[in-house]
């Protein structure tokens, strides 16, 4: 710290301790901006670029790959066959049931980023259904061309 000296008198003043500041005085913390409004319309959550698309495709791809590995490996049928015997009527109630179980919070506002963490995020979950829409996809086709069961 350092001392000033009055020139007239020779005393030395030290300089007064700075005030704390008062509230009026400290600069305010914008808030937040607040969270954009998820639109809960029809026509906006399943549109293309919509929330519930891929993920709904992805979740059903998901259960559909690995439902037909466990059927061809229990049974050693190929897809084709699988769906041929009763896969539809499988195919199309698990559907229903995921469409209904995913756009339920969806047209409640509820969004999937919200509610992931961790390993389970959101992106985690679309690169899987990515990856499990490509696997059947190429189940099916290796199948075909093999004229039989993958495994």
């Amino acid at each position: 710290m350092f001392c000033l000296q009055d020139e007239k008198t020779g005393q030395t003043n030290e300089p007064a301790a700075a005030a704390p500041p008062t509230t009026s005085q400290i600069p305010a913390i914008p808030p937040p901006p607040p969270k954009p409004k998820v639109s809960t319309k029809f026509g906006d959550v399943l549109a293309f670029s919509g929330p519930a698309p891929e993920r709904i495709n992805g979740r059903l791809a998901m259960v559909g790959f690995v439902a037909a590995l466990a059927v061809e490996l229990s049974k050693g049928q190929d897809v084709f066959t699988q769906i041929s015997e009763g896969g539809t009527t499988w195919f199309v109630a698990t559907s229903v049931v995921f469409t209904l179980a995913s756009l339920i919070p969806l047209f409640k506002g509820i969004t999937v980023e919200s509610k992931s963490g961790g390993l389970m995020t959101s992106d985690a979950e679309m690169w899987n259904g990515r990856f499990a829409m490509l696997g059947l996809v190429a189940l099916a086709f290796t199948e075909y061309v093999k004229g039989g069961p993958f495994v």
